[in-house]
């Protein structure tokens, strides 16, 4: 069976715009959740986000295309610029019908859909940008990395809320898996800090009102979570097959050798009863890595500072893995970065291969009085642990009852 290895990271978070400082960063323990600042916010109630600082897409990227892209792309092409030059691949030398872009991201152009909607109802149709549509469309991401470089095989977006991310890169996995493709650019990005979106989930109490203390209001798997945060980002990577990877001499992260991917039908919001789905999605994971839950060394969790997901995913954990969760070592990245939604799955992919290749776990920041549920949990505080990681799983959550987990091992030749 064809094997599937991480050979380039590319990252742009509310914590560094670029792999390295997001890394270093969450070691630290480091928020990047602050008072939102792209948007007067004096009418919402909710006024914090995890917005990305210093941001110029011009620094990078062609300056006349950038112009028609969503800021959603903008950050996609960014990261997937720092995941190709990390994996030192010119994708020039290869046959391109066999190197596809998969790319996750839960709502797209949101900046331009807002944009333009206010011109319409102001100053009528006419006003609306005729790049209106390829400029908000969710699946421009893939469709814009392909015709940056060329690319000719599998193309395509997956929209599922939360999950978008984690489940573009198990359809990448399994795209190189079964001989669809070589090599596949794939992650998530996603843009969602504007005023529209804002008041959307806040008017459904999703997001935490810590408004007077935003580095603390992501606080998972804590008594005195009130909703998550959200934020801005996207992470991208290259993964090949390995023979490919391997004849060209690339450097390895890590492999992936497990994906799950459930349905809680169960709420448009509210994850099912106990983790149920969460709990077969981590299990179907497992079962296809081939290795035994006993196995597995660390969780980076869902964990989004909510009310049912951080109750249900802690029990989900335990269920599963019963006397072992004493061995199980668990963080929650989005106590720094807050909830990048559809770019979360992907973000928290790179968090787990920089901690495969440094043994090193980042801690979660504000977890002070943990719910009864985390009982016999150790999930990591203080300060960043060094540990040797074998296997280890990422779980994405998503509003619709999407569930994916993702199984990466530390590679072995």
């Amino acid at each position: 069976m064809r094997r599937a290895v991480i050979t380039g990271i590319g990252a742009i978070t509310p914590v560094g715009n670029d792999t390295k400082t997001m890394w270093e960063n969450l070691l630290k323990g480091t928020s990047g959740i602050d008072t939102i600042k792209s948007f007067d916010t004096s009418k919402h109630t909710v006024t914090i986000a995890g917005e990305i600082k210093g941001f110029d897409p011009y620094a990078r990227l062609d300056p006349k295309a950038t112009k028609r892209l969503d800021r959603c792309v903008q950050l996609c092409l960014w990261a997937t610029a720092e995941a190709v030059k990390d994996a030192q691949i010119d994708f020039d030398e290869y046959d391109k019908a066999q190197i596809g872009a998969i790319i996750g991201s839960g709502i797209g152009g949101l900046h331009t859909w807002e944009r333009e909607h206010t011109k319409f109802i102001e100053k009528g149709p006419a006003r609306v940008s005729p790049f209106l549509i390829p400029m908000m469309i969710p699946d421009m991401t893939s469709g814009y990395v392909a015709i940056q470089y060329g690319l000719k095989g599998p193309n395509y977006t997956t929209v599922s809320a939360c999950a978008s991310g984690a489940h573009a890169i198990g359809n990448a996995f399994r795209a190189i898996k079964y001989g669809d493709a070589d090599v596949v650019v794939t992650g998530g990005s996603e843009a969602p800090v504007t005023p529209f979106a804002l008041a959307g989930f806040s008017n459904m109490r999703a997001l935490s009102r810590r408004n007077d203390e935003p580095q603390k209001a992501s606080r998972p798997f804590d008594k005195a979570r009130d909703g998550f945060v959200m934020a801005e980002g996207a992470g991208i990577f290259i993964l090949e097959e390995l023979e490919f990877a391997k004849k060209r001499g690339a450097r390895i992260y890590g492999e992936i050798v497990g994906f799950g991917a459930t349905g809680d039908g169960h709420h448009i919001t509210a994850p099912a009863p106990e983790g149920e789905g969460a709990r077969r999605s981590m299990e179907r994971a497992i079962r296809e890595a081939g290795c035994t839950n006993e196995e597995i060394d660390y969780i980076n969790t869902h964990g989004t500072s909510t009310e049912l997901n951080d109750k249900f995913e802690a029990q989900a954990i335990k269920n599963l893995f019963k006397d072992h969760t004493e061995k199980l070592v668990l963080n929650a990245t989005k106590s720094m970065i807050g909830h990048t939604l559809g770019a979360a799955g992907a973000i928290e992919t790179a968090v787990v291969l920089l901690s495969m290749r440094d043994s090193k776990l980042h801690p979660t920041i504000n977890l002070e009085d943990p719910l009864e549920e985390c009982a016999g949990l150790d999930i990591i505080t203080g300060s960043a642990r060094t540990m040797d990681i074998e296997y280890v799983l990422s779980n994405s959550l998503g509003f619709g009852g999407h569930n994916a987990t993702l199984c990466f091992r530390k590679y072995h030749d």
